[in-house]
């Protein structure tokens, strides 16, 4: 039940700061730009979030999403593949029509995910299904 608490705490966290990132208010900091540190928290909430999902989703703390900690990788890919198109797709759309709404680099943390997520995906997809797949 502890290690739920901490999780929730997390995501919690990570929530806040990236909220945080779409107000005016942050003081200055020790580099006296209150823009720089509104993305500063914003990012640190961004990792908070993420690690968060990695506890969700494999059961432990850590960062790297390696193939043997998914429990079916060969059908999971294309949750991974899609997830990072979406995220693609809706980088396209904050360029498009979010600029006022969104902070400057939304977009470019976003599409940052998407590229990592599609990467991943289909990095496990030639590993499990395609031709790096390993005959037995």
């Amino acid at each position: 039940m502890e290690q739920k608490a901490e999780q929730v705490g997390l995501l919690v966290a990570g929530m806040l700061l990236v909220a945080q990132s779409f107000t005016m208010l942050a003081p200055g900091g020790p580099w006296d730009s209150p823009s720089f540190t509104r993305g500063v928290l914003g990012l640190l909430g961004m990792v908070l979030l993420y690690l968060a999902w990695f506890r969700q989703t494999f059961g432990i703390y850590g960062i790297a999403p390696t193939v043997d900690r998914w429990k079916n990788p060969g059908q999971t890919w294309l949750h991974v593949v899609v997830f990072g198109l979406a995220c693609l797709v809706l980088t396209r759309a904050i360029r498009a029509f979010g600029g006022d709404v969104f902070p400057e680099p939304a977009g470019l943390l976003l599409m940052l995910v998407g590229m990592l997520a599609l990467t991943n995906g289909l990095y496990v997809w030639l590993i499990t299904n395609g031709p790096l797949m390993e005959e037995e």
